[in-house]
Order: C-alpha cells, then structure tokens, then sequence
C-alpha cells in the first residue's frame, strides 16, 4: 500500500497545487493555456525522444507481453469509444473517451512502480508499454483527424491527416527517438543537457496545468468520468490478465507485469491531445483525478493479491 500510495502522491499532490493557485490567484486564468503550450511544443515532445532514443529494441523485443499488453488497450479503447460514439455520434469525442480509457500512466508511474514491485526485471515491461501507449496515441490521434476533417472529400481526408500526423511534435518525437537510437550515434551532450531539462519539466507541468483547468467552473461530467476511469482501473487489467494468463501463459513476472501496467491510471497525454486540438478537456481532466486516486485502491489490491509488496 506504502509503495503505490508513494508513487501515486506526488501526482495527486501536484494536480492540487495547481488548483490551489488557479483557486487563490497566484496563477490568472491563461496560465492552464499558456503551461499546456509549453507542455505540447516543448516538453513533452522532449519527454518522448529522450525516453525513445535511449531504449534498446533487442531489451524490448517480448510478442507475447507486446500481444497482452497491446490488445487489452486496443480492448478497451474500442468498447469505450463505441459506447461514447454511440451516445453522441461523434468520432473526435469517442476517440478522446476511448484514449482517456486506455492510456495508462507509464512512464510517470508505470516505471518506478514496476521497479518497486518486480525489482529491475520489471523495468523492461515497464519501457514496452511506454511505446504500446505511443501507438495508442497514434491511432487515437488519427481517428481525431479522420472525425475533423469528416466533411471533405476522402482524398482530402487523407492529405489532412498525413499532413497533421507529419506536424504533430507529440508523434514526430517518439519516431524521431526510435530513428536515432537505431543509428549508434551520441547525441551532442549540451544538446542532451537541453532535452533533459525540457522533459523533466513534462510531468510536472502537465500535472499542475490540470490542477489549473479543474478550478474553472464548468457543467459537472463526473457521470462520464466515472465510467472511463472504471474501464481504465478494471475492464483493461482484466483483460490484460486473461490474454496474458489463462489464454497465452506468459511467466509470472511478465502477467504481474502486464496487470499491473494495464491497471495505472490514466495519464496526461490525452488531456494535452485534447488542448492542442482544442477539444473539451473537462472530462478527461476528471478521468485523470478520478483514476489516480482511485488507484491507490485498485493498484494496492492487485499488489497484495500478486504478493509484490
């Protein structure tokens, strides 16, 4: 309980902070755009290409991991976005749902948590689903494209989207990452000293900035809310065991693993891929409240029940 509550705290502490200053002016009403600006052009891209370019593709090479991991998002991801798609008829909402319920926070709380739970062997797991979530966000941010850009031609439709896809910094860094750690090379290392610091700022930026959006007074979306992070903390960790489990017999460390990563709570990625569209980000901003705190529970009980703390 002491190791989730832990890593989930800081999260939880800095959302509040950011309400806080949202809350007693220490921070005006533009300062949630302005950080999610920053978080979107600079930080975050910096995040992913530092993460990928120092990954290795022979450590990370698992079909069957890759296979549970993967399909317990792409699971929950389709169930979420057709009930949503269903209610409301619109694919850029659906896909925001559908992302919100499947994009586990790896990288901030994945790793550490792994490491805590599985010792260094649970790293690698933890670096897979990093990407697995990558590749989430991939395809959500195409079917966004696709539903934007509905009323064009289908031939435009493409061009709009390949053009959008080519320019997006949350997509273009990650590939950039993997092209470069391919290549050997070293990066020039005040050039390094720069991407770091600029990551290092992600987490802790984006985290506030939701602090910020959740101070403003909006029409309450906690009915919604709650059944994504429901899907998050429990459909896909379900599903997650099943495929890896009774279904493939993965080892233990590596179904520990897979439920574990599958049962984190929702990150910011779909939260700042609603600010660079513009989209509606009162949901998905709860989603991540909700989720993270909720995991404290959720996350605890899969501990004991696997015996990792």
């Amino acid at each position: 309980m002491f190791y989730v509550f832990n890593v989930v705290f800081p999260v939880f502490a800095l959302i509040l902070i950011g309400y806080i200053c949202g809350r007693t002016g220490k921070l005006g009403e533009s300062a949630s755009i302005e950080l999610n600006r920053f978080v979107v052009w600079l930080a975050l891209p910096a995040q992913l290409f530092h993460f990928a370019s120092s990954s290795s593709w022979q450590t990370l090479w698992q079909p069957g991991f890759i296979a549970a991991f993967f399909l317990s998002c792409l699971a929950v991801f389709i169930l979420v976005s057709l009930v949503s798609w269903l209610r409301n008829r619109d694919l850029v909402s659906a896909s925001f749902s559908g992302l919100s319920a499947s994009y586990s926070n790896t990288g901030y709380m994945g790793i550490p948590l792994c490491v805590l739970a599985l010792g260094q062997d649970g790293l690698a797991p933890a670096i897979i689903s990093t990407f697995i979530v990558f590749v989430m966000f991939a395809i959500a941010t195409v079917l966004i494209e696709v539903g934007i850009q509905s009323h064009k031609k289908s031939h435009e439709i493409v061009w709009s989207v390949l053009k959008s896809l080519c320019t997006n910094p949350l997509l273009l860094a990650p590939v950039a990452g993997l092209l470069w750690s391919s290549t050997d090379l070293v990066l020039y290392d005040p050039l390094a000293q720069v991407i770091s610091f600029l990551a290092v700022a992600a987490t802790p930026c984006a985290l506030v900035s939701i602090g910020l959006f959740l101070m403003q007074k909006e029409k309450p979306v906690l009915k919604q809310a709650w059944g994504i992070s429901f899907a998050k903390l429990i459909i896909q960790p379900l599903v997650a065991w099943l495929i890896a489990g009774p279904i493939l017999d993965l080892p233990a460390l590596w179904v520990s693993a897979v439920v574990m990563l599958a049962a984190l709570p929702t990150g910011t990625g779909p939260f700042m891929l609603a600010q660079y569209y513009n989209a509606d980000g009162r949901t998905i901003s709860r989603v991540v409240l909700l989720s993270t705190i909720g995991s404290l529970l959720t996350l605890s009980l899969f501990l004991w029940w696997s015996k990792g703390v």
